[in-house]
């Protein structure tokens, strides 16, 4: 294993926690900012429409840059904007350093698999590509619980100085140990090439795939200590703990699917996909129970984050030629399928169907999404017969 995977390891840790921590700070941040939880929630929505966006106009605007000097840019930015969240002396000043740092995130793991799949041989992407999103997966298991303790035992500003020094040494590390891309065509591309991947039918399909698979997922992660306190019956406090299972589950799937991925990308995602729709509906129908909703949580989160390296692969692959963009598109599409399913978790929330709703809605968004990997999966397997047959004609016409 390359040296310098663990490097953007440490740097989507980092982006991770920053993400993920401020949750269980939010009380305090509002009461020191003297706002209300609605403002505060803007904390976490704000970062997480910042990081679609990013991910998008951020990686256009250096496409043409070599790339290992991309990610340490993005790196100092991300330095910059949690340093500026640790001084932030009002909450507009906080806002705007989560905005900044949630900028880096889309382009960082979009063009960290770049990085990460260019540093190992064809046949082991998926599985560079998941110890970079091995990071993203210790940040819920063991990153925000202890980000949190932090923030609680010497202040929520605490908690971001950490972040900004995690930051200081992924930026070192990958400096030392992440090889600069070989050649330059590898480095550069135009933004018209990189724009032109979205021609393929396909990239557009993996993107469908992707916000539906995550929007079931994270729209029913939404809620969870709703559907952990309301219906299971768990007390408050355990909530917490409950969901390092569920970050334990991220972290193994994440690792399972990126090597189920290297030898068959594409089942990979189909069977973790088909998986995640019964695991949610299995969910749905026990949520009652204690001890299944344990179990459950945790195969939610393993199923869930199983499709990640394939779907980074596939989309990829698809746009060989460009891969960076489409890449950097894949992430904005995690994060749109993150707003999407809480949208609509919320939505039957209030329509007065319970708090298991979330899961159902869940169940129901990853069926949609294995159902377009299917037809993915058939306008592939004829386009690559029509492909071969044109190629025997051509043969034997010559």
């Amino acid at each position: 294993m390359p040296i310098g995977l663990l490097a953007l390891a440490l740097g989507g840790f980092g982006i991770g926690l920053t993400e993920f921590v401020i949750a269980g700070l939010l009380p305090q941040v509002a009461a020191d900012f003297q706002v209300d939880e609605a403002a505060a929630g803007w904390l976490i929505s704000g970062y997480a429409l910042s990081v679609a966006a990013g991910a998008i106009l951020l990686t256009a605007a250096v496409t043409k840059l070599p790339r290992k000097q991309v990610l340490l840019g993005l790196m100092v930015l991300f330095i910059i904007g949690n340093l500026v969240s640790a001084l932030a002396p009002t909450y507009s000043i906080m806002l705007l350093g989560r905005i900044v740092a949630a900028l880096c995130h889309g382009a960082f793991f979009g063009i960290g698999s770049v990085v990460a799949a260019n540093m190992v041989e064809p046949r082991k992407r998926s599985g560079a590509i998941a110890i970079m999103f091995t990071g993203l997966t210790l940040a819920n298991v063991l990153g925000v619980p202890f980000g949190t303790f932090l923030g609680q035992a010497a202040g929520w500003r605490s908690t971001f100085w950490a972040i900004t020094g995690i930051g200081v040494i992924a930026l070192i590390g990958i400096i030392a140990l992440v090889p600069a891309p070989r050649g330059v065509a590898t480095a550069q591309t135009s933004l018209r090439t990189e724009f032109s991947a979205f021609r393929s039918r396909q990239v557009w399909l993996s993107l469908i795939v992707t916000v539906l698979g995550f929007g079931g997922m994270f729209g029913a992660f939404t809620y969870i200590a709703f559907i952990l306190t309301e219906v299971s019956g768990f007390a408050s406090a355990t909530v917490p703990w409950l969901l390092i299972l569920f970050g334990v589950g991220t972290f193994l799937g994440n690792i399972l699917g990126g090597k189920a991925a290297d030898r068959s990308r594409d089942r990979t995602i189909t069977v973790f996909l088909a998986g995640l729709s019964v695991v949610l509906t299995a969910f749905a129908l026990l949520a009652a129970n204690p001890v299944a909703t344990v179990i459950l949580l945790t195969l939610m989160g393993g199923f869930g984050f199983g499709t990640v390296p394939g779907l980074q692969t596939r989309i990829m692959h698809f746009a060989d030629h460009a891969p960076t963009l489409a890449s950097s598109s894949n992430i904005a599409a995690f994060n749109v399928g993150n707003a999407l399913g809480a949208w609509l978790g919320g939505i039957t929330i209030t329509a007065g169907l319970g708090y298991t709703s979330p899961l159902w809605v869940g169940a129901a968004l990853t069926l949609a999404a294995l159902v377009v990997m299917l037809i993915a999966l058939r306008l592939s397997t004829s386009a690559g017969r029509m492909s071969r047959a044109t190629a025997s004609q051509t043969a034997a016409a010559s």
